[in-house]
């Protein structure tokens, strides 16, 4: 086995996943009547997202091999897919389902910052208790349910900074603190990781090499279940912060103009 053979046949397009990333795009461009633009373009990208986290090699080698692929795989789908989707949902489209009442109801609900911040990050540390995570590892309606979690409550927390209607959305300063927050508790369980010197997952201790990559990982890559735990760690804390941090930069731009705009009215 060497790396590009496991990079190119490790592909696994499972039915549900192609077509149910099909069905998104479909409904989403019939909603929208096929008008491509910003937003378009970035619900595509957040399917997308989701499409190779589920049927690329990073999940074949998060299921069996990597705790450090495993990880990309949960950022991909709690933090980068609902950014993008929730950033690439119409006003117009908002608003329509919001005139029934138990959509409104929900939205209300759901939207609410504290409740999406518990939620989103609790998520994200049960899931990774040794006992869980071993067992989505080992019973597969387990582990598509962590996925779905993952990205319900990743698109609740992006939802009250994002969200496509401004009512409900938050003001730029607590829009910073949530999200800094939000960063922090994840940094937190990456540094844990990282600083530790004890393998927590069975999972990975003797992986069964049905792809016959277990060498290549271990010598070729010089990845051994401690390393790659580390390495696991070192993704949760850098990558994921830094995307908490461009979204920051996001609202503080957006907050900049803003006031650029007001300060210009204001002068004439």
């Amino acid at each position: 086995m060497t790396t590009w053979k496991l990079l190119l046949t490790t592909w696994e397009f499972t039915p549900s996943v192609v077509i149910g990333c099909a069905l998104l795009l479909v409904l989403y461009f019939w909603a929208t009547r096929g008008k491509i633009d910003r937003k378009a373009v970035n619900f595509s990208l957040g399917v997308l997202t989701i499409f190779l986290a589920l049927c690329s090699p990073i999940d074949a080698l998060g299921d069996d091999y990597l705790f450090s692929a495993h990880m990309v795989q949960h950022m991909m789908l709690g933090m980068v897919a609902p950014l993008f989707m929730v950033a690439g949902i119409p006003e117009a489209f908002v608003r329509a389902w919001l005139k029934l009442p138990v959509i409104a109801w929900l939205e209300r609900l759901f939207s609410n910052p504290q409740l999406a911040l518990i939620l989103a990050s609790a998520t994200f540390w049960v899931w990774h208790l040794p006992y869980l995570y071993d067992l989505t590892l080992e019973n597969e309606l387990v582990h598509i349910t962590e996925h779905m979690m993952l990205i319900i409550t990743g698109t609740m927390l992006w939802w009250p900074v994002f969200k496509p209607i401004p009512e409900g959305r938050l003001n730029p300063l607590p829009a910073l603190l949530y999200m800094g927050v939000a960063g922090a508790l994840s940094t937190i369980l990456g540094i844990l990781f990282t600083m530790s010197d004890t393998p927590y997952y069975e999972g990975y201790a003797h992986p069964h090499d049905e792809l016959g990559a277990l060498q290549l990982i271990r010598e070729g890559w010089g990845l051994n279940q401690l390393e790659d735990q580390k390495l696991g760690g070192a993704i949760m804390w850098e990558p994921a912060g830094a995307i908490f941090l461009w979204a920051m930069m996001i609202v503080l731009i957006k907050w900049f103009r803003e006031e650029g705009r007001e300060t210009s009215v204001g002068v004439k």
